[in-house]
């Protein structure tokens, strides 16, 4: 199994969801795996990130993701996904069977959401192929992606990055939907078990989200990680 780079959007308002959502991975993967968080003070002490605040952005990684080929030299395969989810399956498994002529693989969601607000009062905006870009595994050393420079991820439109417009339709793999089960969506149309959830409305570690899908399986992770003291960043 070759090294795989795992990068973790970071929001200094959910900084315990980035510290679980890595625990989990760690936990079960099976890969020599390294994971980054996207801190966007680094990135920005860096000179990879100069966008001015945008008032529609919900997290502090709205953009900087799609600098993940740039950050992993546009070689390999990296995975880019949200601080909010929890991982209930080894990750390296995501690298089977994978078509090289794809830029990208995402899980290609249907979803509208219902709500009008998310998280700690954010306004739940809404987008063609929302959520895709919450979990992607890039092939940074496809051509495509060498479109994906600092100054176009700085200077690109939210619809432009947010929807892929830098591919190809044909460029877009499709993931199985387990890897980015939506909390209180994907389990209206799917029986099966998630390998990764993602609490995309909000979850346990707000105080006014503390009764959704899979709660206690997150707050049970949080324990444990607490416990085991894993402290690094």
């Amino acid at each position: 199994m070759s090294n795989l780079n795992i990068y973790i959007g970071y929001d200094s308002k959910e900084d315990i969801a980035y510290r679980v959502c890595k625990y989990s991975i760690l936990k079960r993967s099976s890969a020599n795996l390294k994971v980054t968080s996207l801190k966007l003070y680094e990135l920005v002490t860096n000179k990879m990130y100069s966008r001015s605040i945008d008032p529609l952005a919900s997290t502090e990684f709205t953009y900087s993701r799609f600098l993940v080929p740039v950050l992993n030299k546009y070689k390999g395969w990296a995975i880019f996904c949200d601080c909010d989810f929890i991982f209930f399956e080894d990750v390296s498994k995501i690298l089977e069977n994978l078509d090289n002529s794809k830029a990208v693989y995402c899980v290609q969601h249907d979803y509208t959401p219902k709500e009008k607000h998310k998280m700690d009062g954010q306004k739940q905006t809404i987008y063609p192929r929302k959520n895709w870009s919450s979990f992607i595994l890039f092939n940074c050393s496809h051509p495509s992606n060498k479109k994906l420079s600092i100054d176009l991820v700085n200077s690109e439109t939210g619809s432009f990055l947010h929807q892929f417009k830098w591919l190809k339709d044909s460029e877009i793999g499709s993931l199985d939907e387990r890897w980015n089960w939506l909390e209180g969506w994907t389990s209206n149309h799917n029986n099966k078990k998630p390998f990764a959830v993602h609490y995309t409305r909000g979850g346990p570690w707000f105080d006014e989200w503390q009764d959704v899908e899979f709660a206690n399986e997150w707050i049970s992770e949080r324990d444990e990680y607490l416990k085991n003291k894993f402290t690094e960043v």
